[in-house]
């Protein structure tokens, strides 16, 4: 990540407070549209690969360069995984992949940038949670953000991270439009966590 020193992170309350948002794992099922072309690596080994993995939605292969992961639904590469990176291109896994190569884990997996929490700190939510309208969550998605330890074992595309901010992983979508019909799919502002155990040295 560019050199960033790691941050160190002490069990306790944070002072800072943190944007929060979440990604998923595409699933091709809710996605149409004209077919392209994907090429990459027909494994996770390699980096920039040319050969064919498939053709599918234009939608799904947008959804899985934006948020890293999809699962793909047909062909015979149904039940893989189409995972992106941004130093590595396509590839087919299967695992949704974090940038460290673990499976992602809904409602577990944070991604950080190594100047914000270093690998391994696990953390929780601290209410009350504000969406970025201002408008509160509703009751079961903010009881079951709370609930959840989180732990960071994923990393931000060079950009796309920045102070104070983490991105959750929440698990596949599970409808079409799912960016703008789930209630799970949202945006938080200036939210507390508690670090319950440090990350690496």
């Amino acid at each position: 990540m560019g050199g960033a020193r790691p941050a160190a992170a002490e069990p306790g309350d944070s002072p800072a407070r943190y944007a929060i948002t979440v990604y998923y794992t595409a699933v091709e099922t809710y996605h149409g549209g004209r077919r392209v072309e994907v090429r990459g690596c027909p494994s996770r080994e390699g980096a920039f690969c040319r050969e064919l993995l498939g053709r599918y939605p234009r939608s799904f292969v947008r959804a899985v360069r934006a948020e890293g992961t999809g699962r793909i639904t047909s062909g015979r590469h149904a039940g893989s995984y189409l995972n992106w990176s941004h130093d590595t291109g396509y590839w087919l896994d299967t695992i949704p992949a974090s940038s460290y190569g673990g499976r992602l884990v809904p409602f577990r997996t944070a991604a950080a940038d190594a100047g914000v929490l270093q690998r391994g700190v696990q953390f929780r939510l601290l209410g009350p949670l504000v969406q970025d309208d201002g408008c509160p969550l509703s009751d079961t998605v903010a009881k079951r953000l709370l609930a959840a330890r989180w732990v960071v074992q994923d990393e931000f595309t060079p950009g796309l991270g920045g102070a104070h901010h983490l991105d959750l992983y929440i698990g596949e979508e599970d409808r079409p439009n799912f960016t703008r019909e789930s209630p799970l799919y949202m945006s938080l502002r200036g939210v507390a966590i508690r670090v319950e155990r440090g990350g690496r040295p």
